[in-house]
C-alpha cells in the first residue's frame, strides 16, 4: 500500500511502474528487468491497472469489456469467454446474469469489480490500484476490499494500491509506504507502523494512539488462553484468525466478558476475554510511547 496524503507522489510513483509517466532517474524492476528496457506497451499487457473511475467502455457489454486485452492479444473466442466466465464468477458477479449487461446497468460499486476482472484477464504478474474503493460508500467499499482479499488469496499477484485512508490500507497490507512530499518517509509491516511510527507526521497519518486501530492488526491465535478438547459452548464463537478489534465488537454486542475460539473443524482451542484485549491494547501503547 502506498499512502500518504493528496498530492506526495503515490499516483506518480504508480504511473512510473507501467511507464505512464517515464522516471527520470534510478531503476524500476519488474520481474528483475528494468522496465527502460521492456517496450512500454508490451509492459502494459502484463501489468493489471484499475483505476477510481473505472474506465469502463459505456458502449461495450460486461464480456466485451473483460476481453478488450485478451483480444489484442489474439486469443481465441473459446478461451476468452471461458475467461470472461471464470473471472465474473470469481469477483461475485454470476456469468449468467451479467455478461450482456452494460455498465450504465450496474451500480458504482459492480462496475468497479469489473474493472477489476478486466485487469485480471491476461494473468498479469502484478496489479496496479488507484484509489479504486475511493468514491464508493462505505458499506460497498468494505465488500470490495474483502472481494479483493478473496481474489489476491486465490491468484497471488503482487499489488502496489494506492490509498489515502490508513484503515483500508492497514486492512490490505502486507507492507505498507508511507509518502510525504515525493519521499518515503517509513516503510514496514501495518503493526510496525501504527505501532513505531517513525516520527510525528506518521504517527498522526496513522492514528498511532488509536487503540481500535491496533486492535484490528492482532488476531485472536496470538493472545488466546488455549483450551484444548471442551466442547464449544452455545453462542457466538471467533476463529484463531479473528483480529481483536472484531473480538471487541462482538464482546459489546453480546455483553459477555470472553468468546470460545473454535479452529475449522468446529473444535474449541481457546477463549480470549476483555481483561485480554485491554492488556494488548494498552500494551502497545506503552512500546509506541503513546502513554
Amino acid at each position: 500500500m502506498l499512502l500518504g496524503p493528496s498530492g506526495c507522489g503515490k499516483t506518480t510513483l504508480l504511473k512510473m511502474v507501467n511507464r505512464l509517466i517515464d522516471p527520470t532517474d534510478g531503476q524500476i524492476l519488474v520481474d528483475g528487468s528494468d522496465i527502460r528496457g521492456i517496450n512500454a506497451p508490451d509492459l502494459r499487457r502484463g501489468i493489471g491497472y484499475v483505476i477510481q473511475q473505472t474506465g469502463l467502455f459505456p458502449h461495450m457489454r460486461v464480456e466485451e469489456n473483460i476481453a478488450v486485452v485478451p483480444k489484442l492479444l489474439g486469443w481465441k473466442k473459446a478461451a476468452i469467454s471461458d475467461r470472461v466466465d471464470e473471472l465474473l464468477d470469481l469477483i461475485g458477479l454470476p456469468h449468467q446474469d451479467y455478461r450482456k449487461r452494460y455498465p450504465a446497468q450496474l451500480s458504482g460499486g459492480e462496475q468497479q469489480r469489473v474493472g477489476l476482472a478486466r485487469a485480471l484477464a491476461v494473468h498479469p504478474s502484478m496489479m496496479l490500484m488507484d484509489e479504486p474503493f475511493g468514491a464508493l460508500d462505505a458499506i460497498t467499499r468494505n465488500r470490495l476490499q474483502s472481494e479483493l482479499l478473496g481474489v489476491h488469496q486465490v491468484l497471488g499477484q503482487t499489488i502496489l494500491f494506492v490509498t489515502h485512508d490508513i484503515d483500508e490500507a492497514v486492512r490490505l497490507a502486507d507492507v505498507i509506504v508511507v509518502m510525504r512530499s515525493g519521499e518515503i518517509v517509513q516503510h514496514g509491516a501495518p503493526l510496525d507502523i501504527v505501532t513505531h511510527p517513525a516520527d510525528d507526521f506518521v504517527s498522526d497519518l496513522v492514528g498511532g494512539g488509536d487503540a481500535l486501530r491496533r486492535l484490528g492488526l492482532i488476531e485472536v491465535d496470538s493472545v488466546m488462553q488455549p483450551v484444548a478438547g471442551d466442547e464449544v459452548p452455545d453462542g457466538q464463537s471467533v476463529t484463531p484468525e479473528t483480529d481483536l478489534r472484531q473480538v471487541l465488537d462482538l464482546l459489546l454486542r453480546t455483553g459477555t466478558s470472553s468468546v470460545p475460539v473454535v479452529n475449522g473443524g468446529g473444535g474449541m482451542v481457546g477463549t480470549v476475554d476483555m481483561d485480554t484485549l485491554w492488556e494488548v491494547a494498552s500494551s502497545h501503547a506503552e512500546r509506541a510511547g503513546l502513554q
